[in-house]
């Protein structure tokens, strides 16, 4: 009887370490199963937000790149001396001027419908921004067209000496044209800014913040 009651107990004991170490596979397969799944899920929000990233790459690319033919014509630089607001300078070689003598405080990006000093939008393009000048003779449309344009970096302002109707001006870049029947290609200007935005001899745009959609 005792030794019946002995192998019952070793049996049981048996059986019970022989269920525990079932659980514990089981907890390890478990545990195993979540580590893989937890795993598959990162890799699969990585792959997602690579394929995200890529295609706003691929968006900003396409919309970076200019469509059209660049009608502008480049000037030598003439420098980039600050000088004293008001103060005399040898001429500009180009019209409007796209480099040279300038005021040490640069014109507010955004809409003018007074006209700016030539010395002072310099600057802004020193600073790689863009100076659409309008001649104060162009309709109501047409500025409020240019008007969506302006910016933190675009300056767009009257200029009673412009060629045209439009000059497009970047640094030691100029393009100036007149409306056809009133119509102002638009591609055009967005297509200048496109390629001449922010190349200016002095970068500080890490300072500052925003733009105008380009």
């Amino acid at each position: 009887m005792w030794m019946l009651m002995e192998e019952n107990t070793k049996n049981n004991y048996e059986q019970k370490k022989q269920d525990r170490e079932r659980a514990r596979d089981l907890l390890r397969a478990n545990e195993k199963m979540k580590r893989k799944a937890v795993s598959l899920m990162r890799y699969a929000l990585w792959i997602v937000l690579l394929l995200v990233i890529g295609y706003g790459l691929f968006l900003l690319a396409q919309n970076a790149v200019p469509d059209g033919e660049d009608f502008s014509v480049a000037h030598s630089i003439q420098g980039q001396q600050h000088i004293d607001v008001g103060s005399s300078h040898p001429s500009y070689n180009s019209n409007p001027p796209s480099s040279g003598w300038h005021y040490v405080s640069p014109a507010r990006g955004g809409f003018y419908n007074e006209m700016l000093p030539d010395e002072q939008v310099i600057h802004n393009l020193e600073h790689g921004d863009i100076w659409i000048a309008y001649h104060p003779g162009t309709s109501e449309e047409i500025r409020d067209m240019l008007e969506s344009f302006a910016g933190q970096y675009v300056v767009v302002s009257p200029r009673t000496g412009n060629g045209g109707d439009i000059s497009l001006v970047a640094w030691g870049r100029v393009d100036t044209f007149s409306a056809e029947d009133g119509i102002v290609d638009e591609g055009r200007i967005r297509d200048f800014i496109k390629r001449y935005d922010n190349r200016g001899p002095e970068k500080v745009r890490g300072i500052q913040t925003g733009h105008a959609g380009f």
